[in-house]
């Protein structure tokens, strides 16, 4: 009996505290299924915490000696310690990263960002790197330290500038220069287009023209719109394009100029908007992937506020209906784990 009360505390410590931590861990975790990858990471930290207060609030129930128990006390502060003063290696402090990118968000999957030399489109988002798919349908894994050390550009969904330069001969006019060039916005689909003088240099003049594109899906085919277009306005306007240390010695005829003439041939070919369909695959499926478990939250929110106000009979037709949107964000979720599993 003096044994068994010795041993007392310890198993009801032990039971409470693996109580409680089922029990948190329906609240934050089993009972909200709908929650992403992202959204559960706070609450997983959470349970990890309450974890490690349970394994102290055990400690200290051990039928031993006091001296015995401040040494697995300073054991346990020893391995956390450890874990903390091991954030400078590699994967702890990109784990860290990985922590501060989810809490501030600086970009969301789909987005296009540009890191130094790094430039793709967001495909997905770990713990420990960032996976960016670029214009080469190549997957690339940047490290998240890297990412928080380095400056990182985000495109906004609202719009970005689509730029191009070109230099010119100085026996063009410039105001003739940005007409065509701001024709050629135009030509290509971009807004508010204008067009700058960016350098006078020794044999040409520098020339930048700017437009807003509001799709920034289809960047990568934007950008070559625009190129084609003014191509297709300077020589249209007889305005020849110059390298900037072209020097212009050349035994011709001076009414002679160097530029391409337009084909006439009827299957010439157009730009279409498939290229980014093909570049950026897993990134657009990784977005509507997300988009669509909003979209399933926002749903089961609205059908919650409904069975809290509803009656009996209505009450069990919105329980079908939230648990059919339930089960199918658990089959968006195991469709993640599938496909990344597969890559």
């Amino acid at each position: 009996m003096d044994k068994l009360a010795d041993w007392l505390p310890l198993l009801i410590s032990t039971t409470l505290v693996v109580m409680c931590i089922a029990i948190i861990r329906w609240l934050l975790l089993t009972r909200q299924r709908e929650l992403t990858a992202e959204q559960r990471l706070p609450r997983q930290l959470l349970v990890v915490v309450a974890v490690l207060i349970g394994v102290i609030t055990v400690t200290l129930t051990l039928p031993v000696s006091d001296s015995s128990r401040n040494q697995v006390l300073a054991l346990i502060g020893v391995l956390v310690s450890g874990v903390i003063a091991f954030s400078s290696t590699t994967i702890v402090a990109n784990l860290m990263a990985g922590l501060v990118l989810r809490f501030n968000r600086p970009f969301r999957t789909g987005d296009f960002i540009r890191c130094n030399e790094y430039f793709g489109r967001v495909s997905e988002k770990g713990l420990l790197d960032t996976e960016i798919q670029t214009e080469q349908r190549d997957l690339i894994a940047i490290a998240n330290s890297y990412l928080v050390n380095n400056p990182v550009s985000v495109i906004r969904s609202s719009g970005t500038l689509i730029t191009a330069n070109v230099s010119i001969g100085y026996d063009v006019h410039h105001s003739e220069v940005t007409s065509a060039l701001e024709q050629a916005a135009i030509s290509a689909g971009l807004e508010e287009g204008y067009a700058q003088v960016m350098a006078l240099g020794d044999f040409s003049i520098s020339y930048r023209i700017s437009g807003l594109l509001t799709e920034v899906k289809s960047l990568v085919t934007a950008r070559s719109k625009l190129h084609k277009a003014i191509l297709d306005e300077l020589h249209n306007n007889s305005i020849e394009i110059l390298s900037p240390n072209y020097v212009a010695q050349r035994p011709t005829e001076p009414s002679q100029r160097f530029m391409a003439v337009k084909s006439s041939h009827k299957d010439a070919v157009e730009e279409t908007e498939g290229h980014e369909a093909v570049a950026f695959d897993k990134a657009e499926k990784a977005e509507q992937h997300e988009q669509s478990i909003q979209v399933l939250q926002e749903d089961i929110a609205a059908i919650r506020e409904k069975i809290a106000a509803a009656d009996k009979q209505e009450k069990a037709a919105l329980q079908k209906r939230l648990d059919a949107a339930l089960e199918s964000v658990e089959q968006l979720h195991g469709k993640t784990t599938l496909e990344s599993d597969a890559d």
